[in-house]
């Protein structure tokens, strides 16, 4: 009976190790995916309101010029990076 005891406890501790693994490893996996997630949704956001943006400053006569740089630091910073483009602009220009 002992035997059968012992199996038993060893399987237990063999499947509790095997699910803290899988938890460690869902973890490790999981920020990646959260940081991702965020930099989609700054460039979503970025784009976004650089397009509104520049499309209210037509009739303002201020407008961002969308190229890789501009798109690029809307994309990463999202809206605090357009405001960041449209300060310099409106500094810059005048």
């Amino acid at each position: 009976m002992s035997g059968v005891s012992r199996m038993a406890l060893t399987t237990i501790l063999a499947y509790l190790l095997g699910l803290g693994l899988l938890a460690i490893i869902a973890y490790i996996l999981l920020i990646p995916l959260k940081l991702l997630a965020r930099l989609v949704l700054n460039g979503i956001l970025g784009g976004a309101l650089l397009w509104l943006f520049n499309l209210v400053g037509i009739r303002l006569g201020v407008t961002v010029p969308v190229n890789p740089v501009t798109a690029l630091v809307a994309g990463l910073l999202g809206v605090p990076g357009v405001i960041l483009l449209a300060a310099l602009r409106y500094f810059l220009v005048l």
